[in-house]
């Protein structure tokens, strides 16, 4: 039996003295994508954050596949990767960009390859490699920052607001994109957005949070995928 992605116990995370997260018992399946739901300063970002291995709790234990993570949060961040709501591209092309990650980690081969591919998997032609990071739409940015964690096939792709700011059509090509690094390569999704409609292309499997806490968790639904 496959473990949980993660296993959440009396997580307590704070900012300048203040606790802004505190969470008894979460689990989060491994079986495909989940959502988190709640308004802003609902704790989404700072639990995806903990989750990320960016943020070290104040106390508490997170389990990662079955495996105690505290004290080897550097290694599991191989396994693991964020787009934040504000997502950052570097100044260099649309294909450093999306190799940057591998780059990074020290892989060499087939780059080419795996960058032309996640960039198809979020609609963008062959022909947006060469183009710099300032002759992109805040549309096409989003993408190709998505496409730079795609290309790592990560365990866990953490997504916080993907849809900030972007179009309907950008919305659909990003959900399209989301739902193919699941089914393609088993990559989780956990995605944090105030967009329930566009949700609904995602996952219809719901975690709710509110001043830091969860509410509710829907986690026997079936995925509409």
């Amino acid at each position: 039996m496959t473990p949980p992605l993660y296993e959440v116990r009396d997580l307590v995370c704070s900012y300048q003295g203040k606790k802004v997260l505190g969470i008894e018992r979460l689990d989060i399946a491994a079986d495909g994508p989940t959502a988190f739901v709640g308004h802003n300063g609902s704790g989404k970002s700072t639990l995806f954050r903990a989750l990320a291995f960016l943020l070290k709790p104040e106390s508490g234990s997170l389990t990662f596949l079955g495996r105690p993570t505290e004290g080897h949060e550097e290694l599991l961040r191989r396994d693991v990767t964020m787009l934040l709501q504000d997502p950052y591209l570097l100044r260099r092309s649309v294909f450093e960009n999306v190799a940057y990650g591998l780059r990074a980690r020290g892989e060499r081969r087939g780059i080419e390859d795996r960058v032309a591919e996640v960039l198809e998997m979020v609609g963008l032609s062959a022909d947006f490699a060469g183009r710099e990071w300032y002759q992109l739409s805040g549309g096409e940015s989003r993408r190709v920052t998505l496409a730079s964690r795609l290309v790592l096939r990560t365990k866990a792709l953490l997504l916080d607001e993907p849809t900030a700011n972007v179009d309907e059509e950008n919305g659909f090509l990003i959900a399209e994109a989301v739902k193919n690094a699941w089914l393609r390569w088993g990559v989780v999704p956990l995605v944090a957005s105030h967009d329930l409609p566009w949700l609904d292309e995602v996952t219809d499997r719901r975690v709710h949070m509110k001043r830091g806490r969860i509410v509710e968790a829907e986690v026997e639904t079936d995925f509409l995928l």
